[in-house]
């Protein structure tokens, strides 16, 4: 389980995150929704280390991770997949893919896991054309691919359905909902697209202003009210 516990963050004298608290459970997708400019891709560079949390505390499996550099959360089995994707686009899908392998030793490090091209079957055909000539749908199946050949146990998404088309957002989802269903993986999602998180949803989290302002059960997301909350 992932346990963030009254997470503060500042850039200059704005106070971006406010005392963010909640968990994120194996086997279940978290989703967190927000207008722009809450603050939520802040929270998710703290959770990956990449800026440091000013207060409050992250704890991983029960283990403190606060401060852990971002290669240690990677190595302690967390994969992010940033917004905008960041692939690299002069290398091959598979070399893209290897990239994610990074964290094992030798050997393991050299080959592709077929699951990956199980759920991201344009992959395996694509593989030796290089990231930049993909479609925008595809270099987001390539990011997420390369963030689960880490096998983490924790993977995080920053808004996955940005300025795809619909059919890559109906098999993204399609493969986040097999993933969480293979229990053995917290998914925390960040996102914008109201009908694609209440899809997935097992909890929500929504916020605003740098705080969490209503949490519950993804079943209840419409009865909740949360598609007005985040309406633009």
């Amino acid at each position: 389980m992932l346990q963030v516990d009254k997470l503060h963050q500042f850039y200059g004298g704005s106070h971006i995150l406010r005392g963010l608290s909640f968990d994120a459970k194996i086997g279940e997708v978290t989703c967190l929704l927000g207008r722009n400019g809450v603050g939520k891709t802040t929270l998710l560079r703290c959770l990956m280390g990449l800026i440091p949390a000013k207060e409050g505390a992250v704890t991983w499996e029960g283990k403190a991770i606060t401060a852990f550099k971002p290669h240690q959360r990677v190595h302690a089995g967390i994969a992010y997949v940033p917004q905008g994707r960041e692939i690299f686009g002069r290398l091959t899908v598979e070399e893209n893919l290897l990239m994610g392998l990074s964290r094992f030793p030798g050997s393991q490090a050299k080959e592709v896991p077929a699951f990956i091209y199980e759920l991201f079957p344009v992959l395996k055909e694509m593989q030796l054309r290089r990231g930049g000539d993909l479609s925008g749908g595809q270099q987001q199946q390539l990011a997420i691919g390369r963030a689960l050949a880490s096998q983490p146990r924790l993977l995080i998404l920053d808004e996955p359905t940005e300025g795809i088309q619909p059919s890559v957002i109906k098999e993204i989802g399609a493969v986040i909902r097999k993933l969480a269903e293979r229990g053995d993986m917290a998914i925390l999602l960040v996102e914008q697209f109201y009908d694609f998180a209440a899809e997935l949803a097992d909890q929500y989290l929504v916020m605003s202003r740098g705080e969490i302002i209503q949490q519950g059960r993804g079943e209840s997301m419409e009865t909740d009210g949360v598609r007005g909350l985040v309406a633009i």
